[in-house]
């Protein structure tokens, strides 16, 4: 072996890592809506967890992937701890499929369909496939199934590299020499451990193990405590993500942490115990890829089965190691949960959801303020908005950057949805705020309206609680129907906001009415034609969610076209149902 077979060796673990993000991307992003499902279905099931985590890691081909997607979500307060320790078992789980994968490359046979597993056989076909549907297809999910494929193809062309750069040892006496020394069972573990934790992938330690072991210098003996020791490395990605992160998401690396190495000393312990009493005649035995496969899924199996009924002692150990500390007033989303965009899109749909509740809750408030105010209500109207406007800036700044990755075309419109509609939302807080200032206004300067104007104000608020449920509803369960509604709605707001308005003047000419109630009553008539006004946007947003071009304007110039039916019929409906409630 000569320095360029060296060169060789690093370009393959290259082509390997890189392929494998790939893939592991490509495969996230096709299974991004069931990920997210799946992970709705968390349960304290300690069984269903291992299911589910057994399942994410298989579809998107990365046991990392997955721990530091569920450190985001309970740094995010989106998860409880205890909800990850079923989910870390099962994904040691199904990483162990990667291994099988790789192992293909040891499958010698003059079958042609035996041939056919080789990976020199198919990786060819798989890289053409996926240029192809990356460069033919028009839509996202067949360009990620490209994607993937090609991403596949490099995985193994990397690990072909590997294995013919490292052909040329079989033969010679300095590596044999080496390979003694790693019959110690414990520099093993810490080889598989440190290889491991840089590179921070345990598909790519396996896989270098795996071409090493087509030397046929590599036995059963020294293979086993390197598997173990690398099942430990792995855990170097999630303690890293840890940092800097909530007490909560960094037990959760210390389970992943400690499940790995109770594992690992418990097998080594017995392994090496019942060999220095039956002398196992297979530990001298040479290993292939396969064999390592084999031995990666017992071990992960094994420790799974032999910690899974000790889960809760698990998040003890996890919680005695890692000392609580103030939780943060308001759990956001957190950055980690960028390596899973899709994952990320929908927890910030859910926000985005709570965030239209609370402004709807704000106008509520506010509107039976005007009419019965106390100190009381106002305080917690002023406290809603502050939240709501933390959220809208915090939302806001997260979704920006999230828009900057990869997504798929749906997460993008999602994403443009959401950039629109929370600043609509924090609006509506603002103007829910502003009437609280009319009411706290009319209070102190006891001031009262006539007997008319108050039946106009409350046929209004009626209609603003309306349309306020109407678009809520439309926004957060997607109703086209309910958001149909919203502008009849929000021009017979209007027509009743200018009749009040000319009806004062009237009543003020007649004396009846004074300028200081009108400058308060003009006041809430503005921020109610305002609340109106972000309804009517928000419900546009819900309208053209599924449109490729977002023209709000184009929209709203047709409907408000009376020769639309539907329309003409909603409003005169609402222009009924509301000047009926006049004095």
């Amino acid at each position: 072996m000569n320095i360029f077979s060296v060169f060789t060796l690093f370009g393959g673990l290259a082509f390997f890592i890189y392929g494998m993000n790939q893939m592991s991307g490509s495969l996230e992003r096709i299974a991004g809506e069931k990920m997210e499902a799946i992970i709705n279905k968390m349960t304290q099931n300690r069984l269903v967890g291992l299911i589910i985590g057994c399942v994410i890691t298989i579809a998107i081909q990365s046991s990392s992937a997955v721990t530091v997607m569920l450190v985001g979500l309970v740094n995010s307060g989106l998860m409880n701890i205890g909800n990850t320790v079923g989910v870390i078992m099962g994904s040691n789980v199904g990483t162990t499929i990667t291994a099988w994968i790789m192992s293909l490359i040891g499958v010698s046979s003059d079958n042609i369909f035996v041939k056919m597993l080789k990976p020199e056989s198919f990786s060819p076909v798989l890289a053409f496939v996926g240029i192809a549907l990356m460069m033919l297809s028009k839509t996202a999910k067949k360009k990620d199934i490209g994607n993937s494929f090609l991403g596949f193809a490099i995985l193994m062309y990397g690990m072909m590299l590997m294995s013919n750069s490292v052909a040329p040892l079989a033969d010679s006496p300095a590596f044999s020499n080496i390979l003694v020394s790693f019959k110690n069972p414990f520099l093993g573990v810490m080889t598989g451990l440190v290889v491991t934790a840089v590179i921070q992938s345990s598909a790519a330690s396996v896989g270098m193990l795996q071409a090493l072991s087509v030397t046929g210098g590599i036995t059963y003996g020294m293979a086993i405590p390197i598997i173990m020791g690398q099942n430990i490395g792995t855990c170097a990605t999630a303690v890293l993500s840890s940092i800097g992160v909530s007490p909560n998401a960094k037990r959760v690396s210390a389970i992943h942490l400690s499940f790995n190495l109770i594992g690992t000393a418990f097998f080594m312990i017995l392994y090496y115990s019942l060999h220095a009493v039956f002398d196992f005649a297979f530990v001298d035995k040479t290993i292939n890829p396969m064999g390592i496969a084999l031995c990666h899924s017992i071990f992960n199996i094994a420790t799974t089965l032999l910690l899974l009924p000790f889960s809760k002692l698990l998040v003890k150990i996890a919680i005695k190691a890692i000392k609580t500390e103030p939780e943060p007033e308001i759990a956001f989303i957190d950055e980690r949960l960028f390596d899973t965009p899709h994952i990320a899109v929908c927890e910030c749909g859910k926000l985005a959801c709570e965030m239209a509740l609370m402004a709807q809750d704000t106008v509520k408030k506010a509107v039976d303020n005007l009419f019965s105010h106390t100190d009381a209500t106002s305080q917690t109207i002023a406290e809603l908005e502050g939240k709501i406007d933390i959220f809208e800036d915090r939302l806001g700044s997260y979704l920006v950057r999230l828009s900057e990755r990869t997504l798929s075309l749906a997460d993008n419109r999602n994403v443009a949805k959401m950039l629109h509609v929370i600043g609509n939302f924090e609006r509506i807080s603002d103007h829910a705020l502003n009437l609280t200032k009319s009411a706290k206004e009319l209070d102190e300067k006891k001031l009262e309206m006539s007997e008319q104007a108050m039946s106009e104000l409350k046929a209004l608020a009626n209609a603003i609680d309306e349309i306020i449920n109407l678009s809520i509803t439309a926004y957060n369960n997607m109703d086209i129907s309910s958001a149909g509604k919203v502008e009849p709605l929000e021009q017979v707001i209007d027509l009743i906001t200018e009749t009040i308005r000319t009806n004062h003047i009237e009543r003020l000419q007649s004396g009846e009415c004074t300028i200081e109630r009108g400058f308060v009553l003009a006041d809430i008539l503005n921020n109610y034609e305002r609340i109106s006004d972000h309804c009517s946007n928000i419900a546009v947003a819900v309208l053209e969610a599924d449109t490729d071009m977002y023209d709000p304007h184009e929209y709203l110039r047709k409907v408000k076209s009376m020769d639309n039916p539907d329309f003409k019929k909603r409003f005169e409906a609402y222009k009924d149902k509301y000047f009926s409630l006049f004095y």
